[in-house]
């Protein structure tokens, strides 16, 4: 008998701009190592059907898992959440928890701390505890912090450059907290905030900005090298969370810039931060059709890859086809988590934290 389980369905996304009728997915050792038309299947294997239209496991890209129930993430389709900024010493543990089928939520991709200047962003906070913002004095000692997190395996080092609400790295600080992590073969994503700090961290050589950039309005020529070299985790939503601002118009106008640029956009909400849903934020992905992302490309940019081969078989399933309205994605419901049903040994990751 040909080990495995074999997930069927009405239809499914197999990547591309159109669903394949009917889908079947076989999974084995947590990844999926065929994907194609039912009559095609290989014989012998246990199957399990989904009702609806099933789909790589939905990812949200910007969240603060200390801020929020992570269990209900995935009770709402979120399969995999990049936290981009907490405690190294709570979240880093969790995420490799995190990776186990059973654990109570969604997989977990950890930044670790906050990188910032001496009483810089987020070290004023009410919501930021002691220990999640590590601060830089030197070159040095950006060296020194990123060497540390790199025996953790972090998802990226986050950096902050929020010139408006406090001091931020110098250019040589900042230089050096790229440097490091490039040779570490570590990305680095940046909240960057107030006129210039977006050019800095092109300049700087940073991989990915955290948010949309809503403070200034962005230059033709800057767009287009930033789209070049540097993707945007979009979280248009919390300007205003549902109401028109001059934030998200900025956001929104930087945002389809950079999407005709050929820029790569990722979908992410910074979730704990003010009064966003849990799971799939419909106001979110509705900024990213404001934007100019056709449906592919929105569903794109909340999975990490289509139902292919080798891919981790994280599987949801919505009720309608998300690529004639991607707002559906707020139906999505778990089918598989690693290759079993969510829920099964559950474990919260907290043990010998």
């Amino acid at each position: 008998m040909t080990e495995g389980l074999l997930v069927t369905a009405e239809a499914g996304w197999l990547g591309g701009s159109s669903l394949r009728r009917p889908v079947a997915v076989l999974v084995r050792d947590g990844h999926i190592s065929w994907a194609g038309p039912p009559s095609e299947a290989p014989a012998g294997v246990e199957r399990v059907r989904a009702d609806g239209v099933l789909l790589p496991g939905l990812v949200d890209h910007h969240v603060h898992t200390g801020l929020i129930d992570i269990a209900a993430l995935l009770r709402h389709g979120l399969t995999t959440v990049r936290d981009l900024g907490w405690i190294p010493a709570e979240i880093l543990p969790r995420a490799r928890a995190s990776a186990a089928a059973g654990f109570d939520g969604p997989r977990i991709l950890a930044a670790g701390p906050f990188l910032t200047a001496p009483g810089g962003y987020p070290t004023d906070r009410s919501w930021a505890p002691s220990g999640v913002a590590w601060e830089l004095n030197s070159p040095e000692e950006a060296r020194e912090a990123v060497n540390v997190l790199a025996a953790h395996r972090p998802e990226t080092v986050k950096v902050a450059m929020n010139a408006e609400a406090g001091p931020v790295l110098d250019d040589p600080t900042l230089a050096s907290v790229v440097t490091a992590a490039h040779e570490l073969r570590l990305g680095v994503t940046a909240h960057t905030e107030g006129p210039g700090q977006a050019a800095r961290a092109w300049y700087a050589g940073v991989d990915q900005l955290a948010h949309t950039p809503w403070s200034e309005e962005l230059d033709d020529r800057l767009v287009a090298r930033l789209a070049s070299t540097t993707s945007i985790v979009s979280t248009v939503d919390i300007h205003g969370w549902g109401e028109d601002t001059p934030q998200r118009r900025r956001a929104v106008a930087n945002l389809r810039r950079f999407h005709r640029c050929g820029g790569r956009i990722l979908y992410g909400t910074d979730l704990g931060n003010g009064p966003l849903p849990e799971g799939i934020n419909q106001r979110e992905i509705t900024a990213l059709q404001q934007a100019g992302l056709s449906p592919p490309e929105i569903l794109r940019s909340m999975s990490m890859q289509a139902l292919t081969r080798g891919a981790r078989a994280d599987l949801v399933a919505v009720p309608t086809d998300p690529l004639v309205d991607p707002r559906r994605l707020v139906e999505a419901a778990p089918v598989l988590k690693a290759g079993a049903p969510p829920g099964e040994q559950k474990s919260t990751g907290r043990e010998g934290q």
